[in-house]
């Protein structure tokens, strides 16, 4: 049985061959995103395993239907990405609805603590032998407010971190956990509170139609000025123009961006011999109080493992016809 991998680096290579030990599956890894181009790579395999940036258009759905894939497996939790009104009675989709929430959320406060403190700019001062402080001023995060926009499983670990270090939490989110708001000293509030009242804001949000751009101008506007900005969830959670805006004017004081808005042409790749051609991006870099990561919040073993695990699961489960615990509906 085939399966095509696209979009796969090394680590997807050696993780996957790994654990193929147990399944034998023939699989045929494809470096190149999946697209209306690359898609008919797939003629005759019947499961298709994308990832975050590939596109699965109404185009590239038929293309691969036709070719005879019957599942999509997605190697991660989002599928904003997926046309499913063209996947309807085509083709089934799975995913891996959760493989290390601790990593995301550890990584948020690895951006915001690198940002408060400097620590990108104090690595490069030393490495020049330049051992000024000046410029390097941080403050205490112990009794600081943080806002959390997205209360599930990886917003709800981001909420213990930070109230573990004395920070003052506030989450927002369409639905309440009251037991979890009593267990670990958290306030619900409303968008409009936790943008005035908190010196961070992280996203934590999946990518909705309600949630999309839902750091914008406005938003912008009400939030308490100087606040540091985190978004570890997806790019168009942000409008990027705006928050360019807010960063020139000192209302917004820092950006911690492991996700982009136009990332898929760019994120994951080596660029090192050309340049950038998005000047949006471009513009981000050139700020000091700006750090950008290559979608790298889920990047840990334990979260390769699981991805791999699961997305393995998942395919075992459809080609024995077992039930799809993880389908997209």
């Amino acid at each position: 049985m085939r399966i095509a991998f696209f979009d796969t680096k090394s680590y997807d290579h050696d993780f996957f061959s790994r654990e193929n030990k147990k399944y034998q599956f023939e699989i045929e890894y494809i470096k190149p995103h999946l697209t209306e181009q690359t898609a008919p790579l797939a003629q005759g395999c019947e499961v298709v395993c994308a990832f975050v940036n590939d596109t699965l258009n109404a185009k590239v759905i038929d293309i691969l239907y036709q070719g005879g894939t019957r599942l999509i497996a997605m190697r991660c939790a989002g599928y904003n990405n997926i046309d499913l009104e063209a996947a309807k009675g085509k083709l089934k989709i799975v995913r891996v609805p959760s493989y290390s929430p601790h990593a995301v959320a550890e990584h948020a406060l690895a951006l915001m603590l690198t940002l408060n403190r400097k620590l990108h700019r104090a690595y490069m001062r030393v490495r020049e032998n330049n051992f000024s402080l000046e410029g390097l001023l941080g403050f205490d995060m112990l009794g600081k407010t943080v806002g959390i926009i997205g209360a599930g499983e990886i917003g709800k670990i981001a909420a213990s971190i930070m109230h573990g270090i004395g920070m003052r939490v506030l989450c927002y989110d369409v639905v309440t956990d009251p037991n979890f708001a009593k267990e670990e000293h958290i306030t619900y509030v409303d968008l409009d509170t936790l943008y005035r009242e908190s010196d961070i804001i992280s996203l934590h949000c999946p990518l909705t139609p309600e949630t999309h751009y839902i750091i914008n101008a406005k938003a912008i506007d009400k939030m308490k000025p100087g606040a540091m900005v985190i978004n570890t969830g997806r790019g168009l959670l942000i409008n990027t123009k705006d928050l360019i805006e807010g960063l020139k004017s000192g209302k917004i004081s820092a950006a911690g961006l492991d996700v982009y808005e136009e990332e898929g042409e760019i994120f994951f790749e080596d660029l090192s011999y050309s340049f950038i051609t998005d000047d949006t991006l471009a513009r981000l870099q050139t700020f000091p109080n700006v750090i950008i990561t290559s979608h790298q919040g889920f990047f840990t073993r334990e979260a390769l493992h699981n991805i791999t695990t699961t997305t393995f699961d998942n395919i075992s489960c459809y080609l024995n016809n077992r039930p799809l615990q993880n389908e997209v509906a």
